[in-house]
């Protein structure tokens, strides 16, 4: 046939739940590690605890607020990215690198806001069975842990730790999204790699490398930022001088399941994304 389909604005959103659906267990170790401030412990001893103590189905625990995350911080960067390759390049085009980092960076700001009152909800959720009973939230789902928050802690708290959220957010768009487009390009260029899963799997893996790297720190930052009581940081500053205790590697605390999480899910929302695109896409004109 050879036509050329574009992608929907949804399909990100989309793709990037269905990802979540298979990793979410190990974001869930992800969580368990950064927030944890003293001692040392291995993924594998982490899940046997958990497992053990909690049962298998507790490396699901929060599984509605990651989806529900997924829906409003995915769809809308994917969304708004997509839509503004689209509107600069309409008929294919070249499109510069620094004009995807661009647009990645604009999408993952809009989504990082947007996404945060349900990331507040996922991170609280999945460190709760690590607390002690009378210390647990126990929200029910995702909608019971933004009702509770709103109610118990007023509306502003549903975005503790937005400004974090957001700036990782824009690294991780710029990582994921703009270096897939471009890496994928370059394989293509090479006259070596076709459109097919192969390449969008080399794409995928480089783009998750990368979006790890340039977003620990911040997802450190995010992560205790939104699990903590309020009142117990004074501000984000207060926050960092806390993490730098445990010296420089503290800000990459959890950077090993945060790429074995984050690898799969790149690839895995990659994978789906262009296959709801080569199926369902809008053929271009």
């Amino acid at each position: 046939m050879g036509e050329k389909r574009l992608s929907r604005w949804y399909f990100g959103g989309l793709a990037s739940a269905g990802a979540a659906c298979c990793t979410h267990p190990l974001d869930l170790l992800k969580v368990h590690l950064q927030t944890q401030q003293e001692g040392k412990i291995s993924i594998v001893r982490l899940t046997g605890t958990i497992v053990r103590e909690q049962g298998f189905l507790a490396l699901y625990n929060g599984l509605s607020a990651s989806l529900c995350r997924q829906l409003s911080y995915s769809t809308t960067r994917f969304g708004i990215y997509e839509i503004a390759k689209q509107a600069v390049a309409p008929h294919g085009e070249a499109i510069s690198f620094p004009e995807r980092v661009g647009m990645a960076a604009a999408a993952g700001a809009a989504g990082g806001i947007v996404g945060t009152p349900a990331d507040l909800v996922n991170v609280r959720m999945q460190n709760d069975i690590k607390l002690p009973v009378d210390k647990r939230r126990n929200y029910k789902h995702a909608f019971d842990g933004l009702f509770r928050v709103y109610r118990e802690e007023g509306f502003t708290r549903l975005f503790a730790g937005a400004s974090t959220a957001t700036s990782r957010a824009v690294l991780m768009t710029v990582g994921q999204l703009s270096f897939y487009d471009q890496v994928k390009l370059m394989l293509l260029a090479s006259g070596y790699f076709t459109d097919n899963p192969g390449t969008h799997f080399l794409s995928s893996l480089t783009a998750g490398a990368v979006a790890t790297t340039l977003t620990q720190p911040l997802d450190v930052l995010k992560t205790r930022a939104m699990n903590a009581k309020p009142g117990e940081f004074k501000g984000i500053w207060d926050l960092v001088l806390y993490t730098a205790k445990l010296g420089p590697l503290g800000f990459f605390k959890g950077y090993v399941p945060a790429f074995v999480r984050l690898a799969p899910h790149t690839i895995l929302t990659f994978v789906f994304l262009e296959q709801l695109r080569t199926n369902f896409g809008v053929v271009q004109k």
